[in-house]
């Protein structure tokens, strides 16, 4: 793991209608993910789980992508996990940005995979895979959460063990946050695995639903619309697969406008 600290100057005018932000930290984790913080507009304003489209000032018409927000809404910088995709229009000059340098933002965030778009229950599942994490690492930082629900359970499916590095070291941080810690340390439940190499714990995530391996581990029953809730961000196979599971026991999709016991993101990056 790397942090990056030199700089290196903005090409292109900002173009206007957006947020200019500076980069203030970098990490790659692999040579397929990173994450960096940038400053946070003072009239900027999220929820926990939300995502944003940000761009660079690379080109005259920037190209913008849909990136959630990892940070929580409480949080005085921005936050954001990503891939790096061979020749994305995006994610090719993306990875390479170092502290300094200027990200741009558009106003508006938006989303599904907050807690107002889902019933009040004892426990919350956010199954995640890749970078579909990059929620999750929002709304385990947020005390709401906390509030809302009994027990949080963090599924993330990886394929290689080594890209599991930024969840390891949210669960950390976290279960030693000042402000959520004392919560976290009983009630977060992290849940990884692997899917390409030997590991703990191998298998798709639907596999360990589905088999009833993941209850088992956790000692708890099957998931039940009465008590739990789910979230769901990752690969559109994975989305399909589990968003089936989770019907199978009875839960039911959610809105913001109308909040029921799961709810799906279906936003991604390039």
């Amino acid at each position: 793991m790397t942090t990056v600290v030199q700089e290196k100057p903005r090409a292109f005018p900002i173009p206007a209608g957006v947020f200019a932000e500076t980069v203030t930290a970098v990490t790659h984790y692999t040579d397929r993910l990173f994450r960096f913080r940038m400053t946070r507009p003072p009239s900027f304003r999220f929820r926990s789980g939300e995502f944003v489209m940000i761009g660079l000032p690379n080109a005259e018409k920037p190209v913008y992508r849909a990136y959630s927000i990892t940070s929580p809404s409480w949080d005085d910088e921005l936050e954001f996990f990503s891939i790096k995709v061979p020749g994305g229009p995006l994610t090719e000059h993306l990875k390479e940005i170092r502290p300094g340098d200027t990200v741009l933002m558009r106003r508006k965030p938006t989303g599904t995979l907050v807690n107002d778009a889902l019933l009040p229950g004892e426990r919350v599942y956010m199954f995640s895979t890749g970078t579909g994490i990059a929620p999750f690492a929002s709304l385990v930082r947020d005390p709401e959460t906390y509030e809302k629900f009994g027990t949080v359970i963090l599924t993330h499916t990886c394929r290689e063990a080594a890209e599991l590095a930024f969840g390891m070291e949210l669960v950390d941080m976290v279960r030693s946050d000042p402000l959520v810690g004392e919560f976290a340390r009983d009630r977060l439940v992290h849940y990884p695995t692997v899917t390409r190499e030997e590991f703990a714990r191998t298998g798709r995530i639907t596999e360990h639903i589905g088999s009833g391996r993941l209850f088992d581990e956790l000692g708890l029953p099957p998931i039940d619309p009465e008590s739990d809730r789910g979230m769901i961000c990752g690969s559109m196979a994975m989305l399909k697969d589990t968003r089936k599971l989770l019907e199978g026991f009875g839960l039911a999709e959610g809105s913001n406008s109308s909040p029921d016991t799961y709810v799906v993101e279906r936003a991604f990056v390039d």
